[in-house]
């Protein structure tokens, strides 16, 4: 059975690449936003989650701090085109898996991906 990717971003450009990039290997979902991904995470059986940073209304790291309230034990790889490394530092103290900065060179997800399915 294959794995499933929530892919979390409210650019729809986005969403469209990293499909394309994942849908040979894993299943993929979506979410336009942090609320939208919190309903698909309680109703799903999702396996990791890629989840974009800047998005309007809950940013990745809320939508983040309340899988963690939930008890939404998925792991995460955040997304992020700012290169903030207040971003990525807070990240990974919440517990991210990884980071990856945007754009990023298909094999780059794809080898992030892999190797957070083989440590898990």
């Amino acid at each position: 059975m294959q794995k499933r990717i929530l892919v979390v971003d409210d650019d729809s450009m986005n969403l469209t690449r990293t499909k394309m990039i994942l849908r040979e290997h894993y299943s993929v979902l979506f979410a336009e936003s942090g609320e939208e991904a919190l309903k698909k995470l309680k109703n799903e059986n999702i396996d990791l989650v890629l989840l974009d940073i800047a998005m309007p209304g809950m940013d990745g790291l809320e939508t983040f701090e309340h899988m963690k309230e939930l008890t939404i034990d998925v792991p995460v790889i955040f997304l992020t085109a700012s290169g903030d490394e207040g971003d990525v530092r807070s990240a990974i103290k919440l517990g991210a898996a990884n980071y990856l900065k945007k754009p990023y060179y298909p094999q780059e997800l794809l080898k992030r991906v892999a190797k957070e399915f083989e440590e898990s």
